[in-house]
């Protein structure tokens, strides 16, 4: 980049081309299977699409790159949230919900989230409305679509229940640890009470890929960009993490001793 492309703090067009162009180039290494996992840094979208490039975010796009069904997961040491709907506006969510769209979610939670643990995990679902509908009085979904997606993932042997409204469902969870994983309807359900538990050591991973990303619970911080106060935290707990997830992803192409990189 040109110097006055890259002073810290100031975004530019052409900083923006460059972050979605380093981004491909790791989604490039992991299509000819140079790379066992990817660990990518934060991404400002505005800047990105500013730059005439249309961009919602990393996990949109490595499912359309990678193939399979990216479900993004806020993995912390206190709590594990997936969720339903990424980025998508809040008054969006209840017509992006469906039966098999949920079913999906429980069953890539099942297999890729399971196979870290060794084992089927148990997984609490949240309601969308608040107190999960109460009784279709605070809204439908629940009867509707939550509770029929719960029951056919559990006929195929996925430990599901639910939908517990979230706001006791966390809070119960936070003290005792009563379900391995929980599945949010929206972004925001999830990551408020994550990051809140644990900012900085909680990490974004995508489950439903070939092979396992992972990226900081943080975004760009234009703000403090050159101050040299950023902690360097955050990005190390997602880069471990990469590692680790490498050598336990289902079909994953791991081989133990075998040295590879991961991106």
């Amino acid at each position: 980049l040109a110097p006055r492309d890259r002073r810290p703090g100031h975004p530019s067009r052409a900083g923006g081309r460059a972050q979605f162009a380093y981004f491909q180039a790791a989604i490039e290494a992991a299509k000819r299977g140079e790379v066992d996992a990817l660990c990518t840094a934060p991404i400002s979208k505005g800047t990105v699409s500013r730059s005439g490039i249309p961009f919602m975010g990393h996990t949109e796009i490595l499912g359309a790159q990678l193939g399979g069904s990216p479900l993004m997961l806020m993995d912390g040491p206190k709590l594990k949230v997936a969720l339903v709907t990424n980025h998508i506006p809040l008054r969006s969510v209840a017509t992006r919900l469906s039966i098999p769209r949920i079913v999906r979610a429980l069953s890539i939670l099942d297999r890729d989230f399971g196979a870290q643990l060794q084992r089927r995990p148990n997984i609490a679902v949240c309601g969308l409305n608040p107190h999960a509908g109460e009784g279709g009085f605070g809204g439908t979904e629940e009867e509707r679509i939550i509770a029929p997606a719960i029951a056919r993932a559990r006929r195929a042997g996925i430990h599901a229940t639910g939908p517990w409204p979230a706001d006791g469902l966390f809070a119960r969870n936070a003290k005792g640890y009563e379900f391995d994983v929980a599945l949010a309807m929206f972004h925001d359900q999830a990551l408020v009470v994550v990051k809140a538990l644990d900012f900085k050591r909680t990490v974004n991973v995508t489950l439903g890929l070939s092979l396992p990303r992972t990226s900081p619970d943080h975004g760009v911080a234009y703000d403090i960009a050159g101050s040299s106060c950023a902690d360097s935290d955050p990005m190390a707990s997602a880069l471990l993490k990469a590692a680790k997830l490498a050598r336990s992803w289902p079909n994953g192409r791991f081989q133990g001793t075998k040295k590879r990189r991961s991106v």
